[in-house]
C-alpha cells in the first residue's frame, strides 16, 4: 500500500496554496520541524543552508533534490532574542542544513526558493507544554512579517501505515484532534498539553515529535481561533492541517 495519484494530487495542491495563507507576502519563514531535536531550542543561523538528506531508501534522485532558499541570521537572532525573554535557554548552529521536513513540502510551496527561511528545533524531552510556551514567545514574529510554519503529521504510526486495522484508530484520533484545534485558546491548550489522554492518541503517535510543531504553532497563535486548513490521505489514513489566525 502507497499514497495514490489523487492523495499526492490533493496534498500537493494544498502546499501549492499554502503561500495565499498570509494576508501579504511574508519577509520570512520560520519553520518548526518534527525531525530536529536539540537539549536547547536551537536556530539555524547560515547565510546559505545546505540540505539534509535524512532518509533512505529512496530512489537516487532524491539526494539529489535542491531548495536553495537562503537562511536569515537576523532573524535567528531575534528568535533567540524572543525565547531568552521568555526563560528558555537558546543555542546557534551554522552548520546544519533545511531537513526534509523543510525542503519537501516548501520545495512544492515555495518553488523559488527566495524567501529567507530559519528553521527551529524541538526540544528533547518533547514536553507539549513548553512548546506552546515556546510559540507563545515566538508571537511577536507574526506582525514583523514572519510566516511560522510547523512540520509534522497528524498520524505518525509508521509500523502501522500496511496495517488493515489503523484506519479506526487513526480517524478517532484524527477527529479529537480537529476538535481540539479550533477551541478558544484555554481549551485548545488545555486539550493539546493533555493529548496522550485523547482517544486513540499513542496508537497514532507511539512517539509525540510529529505534533509538537503544530503545538508550537499553536502557542504564537494565542487568542486566535484555529481552523481545519486540509483534510486528506496518506497512504489512505487520514492527514489534516491547521491554521490559524
Amino acid at each position: 500500500m502507497g499514497m495514490d495519484r489523487g492523495e499526492l494530487d490533493s496534498l500537493a495542491g494544498y502546499l501549492r496554496a499554502l503561500p495565499e495563507l498570509p494576508a501579504a507576502p511574508p519577509k520570512a519563514l520560520l519553520v518548526i520541524s518534527a525531525h530536529w531535536e536539540e537539549p536547547a531550542p536551537t536556530v539555524m543561523t547560515a547565510e546559505r543552508p545546505t540540505l539534509l538528506y535524512d532518509y533512505y531508501g529512496f530512489p537516487p534522485e532524491s539526494y539529489r533534490l535542491t531548495w536553495p532558499a537562503p537562511g536569515d541570521p537576523e532573524l535567528a537572532g531575534r528568535v533567540r532574542t524572543l525565547l531568552a525573554d521568555a526563560g528558555f535557554e537558546t543555542r546557534a548552529n551554522a552548520e546544519r542544513g533545511f531537513d526534509h521536513g523543510t525542503f519537501i513540502p516548501l520545495k512544492v510551496s515555495y518553488p523559488d526558493a527566495q524567501i529567507p527561511t530559519v528553521q527551529l528545533s524541538l526540544q528533547t524531552g518533547l514536553d507539549p507544554e513548553r512548546h506552546i510556551a515556546l510559540g507563545r514567545a515566538l508571537a511577536p514574529l507574526r506582525s514583523e512579517g514572519v510566516f511560522i510554519l510547523g512540520s509534522g503529521m497528524s498520524f505518525h504510526n509508521l509500523r502501522a501505515l500496511r496495517d488493515p486495522r489503523a484506519g479506526g484508530p487513526a480517524r478517532e484520533f484524527d477527529q479529537w484532534l480537529r476538535e481540539s484545534a479550533v477551541l478558544p485558546q484555554e481549551e485548545r491548550d488545555r486539550r493539546l498539553t493533555s493529548w496522550s489522554h485523547a482517544p486513540s492518541a499513542r496508537f497514532s503517535h507511539p512517539r509525540e515529535e510529529h505534533l509538537l510543531p503544530l503545538m508550537v504553532v499553536a502557542g504564537a497563535a494565542g487568542a486566535d481561533r484555529g481552523r481545519v486548513g486540509y483534510q486528506g490521505q496518506m497512504f489512505g489514513l487520514p492527514l489534516s492541517a491547521f491554521h490559524f489566525g
